[in-house]
């Protein structure tokens, strides 16, 4: 049996950054197994996929005092402007970095290219081991310590276990830990496309009556699309070929980059709230998307999943004799209670206001813009948590 004194559930995102801000906040002096089901290396690894994210402000803020930062930047691509519009209808904002005295409002990043960034990364921390393909089958709890075994039968002991593995977690189920469901009536078709005109580090999200088209720049002059749609419209969409795809992109993307050319490879995901109230138990932590999982709209969720891990690593760095005591834990849900309430209810109440075309909130929502783009003070709440500006 082998003794750690933290084992975390999941190698994607989450739980690889928890692995390596534990590592560098404690100065080596945590041991860390990571227990990931899928091999690291493998293109088809889904927490590494093809996909891109946007990381705000603030979580680059975090990513560089954790020392990852300046490995992930030049694979990163700025986000200088932001350009949020209701489509058909007069109401817009618009953020610059200008504006804020910052020299980006956030990155756009591939996933797949941060996955090979912290397997190089791993690879180099001696008290990081990574054991893959591996899956947590059952986990036992006592007084002072967890007992987790491993679907090889491999038996791991540790003092704390974290559940970073995704919205449906297998560790959270074995431990019960109730999960919250909320369907949006809505799927996301992702797909990488090439616009007419350059970019420019312009970020677009753009409400139409069955959810918002979001368009995050990239390298190579690409957009990163996230196209919300109800579940029978993105099945057709799905279906159609390229330049019809394209043709009915256009009409509700709008033609703010000219002319969209070309569409990669499409994927598709339904879009759900899932969440956990109790984000820790007795010698067990929750975070990433096994403790929610948001609507992609204004791109939250990762973020938010991100604070989560600098919070918990600050709080087991500060009680390293113990980094599972009930105090260690209780401080953690203490300080993201706030956080997570508040940036779960933005995100889901947004999707509500701007995913429909009532007469009333059509004209609500347009209103709102409008006073935000010429009201500053209306404009910050809704900036900081853009930003990722949010206390934990």
């Amino acid at each position: 049996m082998k003794q750690f004194d933290v084992v975390i559930a999941g190698g994607a995102m989450a739980g690889m950054t928890l692995a390596l801000a534990l590592d560098t906040l404690s100065k080596g002096k945590l041991s860390v197994a990571v227990v990931e089901p899928f091999p690291v290396d493998h293109q088809a690894h889904p927490g590494f996929d093809s996909r891109s994210i946007a990381l705000s402000f603030g979580t680059v803020q975090i990513l560089q005092q954790l020392e990852l930062w300046q490995d992930i930047a030049p694979v990163a691509t700025a986000i200088k402007h932001i350009h949020v519009s209701d489509r058909s209808h007069a109401g817009m904002t618009e953020i610059d970095h200008q504006d804020l005295n910052v020299s980006a409002l956030g990155y756009v990043v591939e996933l797949a290219d941060v996955g090979r960034i912290y397997q190089q990364k791993i690879a180099q921390r001696d008290q990081i081991e990574l054991l893959s393909p591996e899956a947590v089958e059952t986990v036992e709890r006592t007084q002072n310590y967890n007992l987790v075994s491993l679907k090889s039968g491999q038996q791991l002991q540790c003092k704390l276990l974290v559940a970073a593995d995704g919205a449906i977690s297998s560790c959270c189920e074995e431990l019960g830990i109730t999960l919250n469901e909320h369907d949006f009536d809505q799927v996301a078709v992702i797909a990488n496309i090439c616009t007419e005109q350059a970019h420019q580090g312009r970020a677009f999200e753009r409400f139409t009556s069955q959810g918002p088209v979001a368009l995050l720049p990239m390298s190579d002059n690409r957009m990163s699309l996230v196209w919300c749609l109800r579940p029978d419209a993105a099945q057709q969409v799905l279906q159609m070929n390229d330049e019809a795809f394209l043709e009915q992109l256009q009409h509700d993307f709008g033609w703010r980059l000219g002319r969209l050319t070309q569409v990669g490879t499409r994927a598709s995901y339904p879009l759900l709230l899932r969440y956990r109230e109790q984000n820790t138990s007795h010698r067990f932590a929750i975070v990433g998307n096994a403790a929610q999982t948001l609507h992609p709209i204004a791109g939250q969720g990762f973020n938010l999943g991100i604070r989560d891990v600098a919070s918990l690593a600050e709080q087991m760095v500060a009680s390293l004799e113990d980094v599972g005591a009930y105090s260690v834990l209780s401080a953690f849900k203490q300080r993201r209670e706030s956080d997570r309430v508040g940036t779960i209810t933005l995100t889901s109440s947004l999707v509500h206001l701007f995913s429909n075309d009532y007469l009333s909130l059509r004209i609500g929502r347009n209103l709102g813009l409008a006073l935000m783009d010429n009201l500053p003070p209306l404009k910050a709440p809704l900036l900081q948590r853009t930003l990722g500006l949010v206390a934990r």
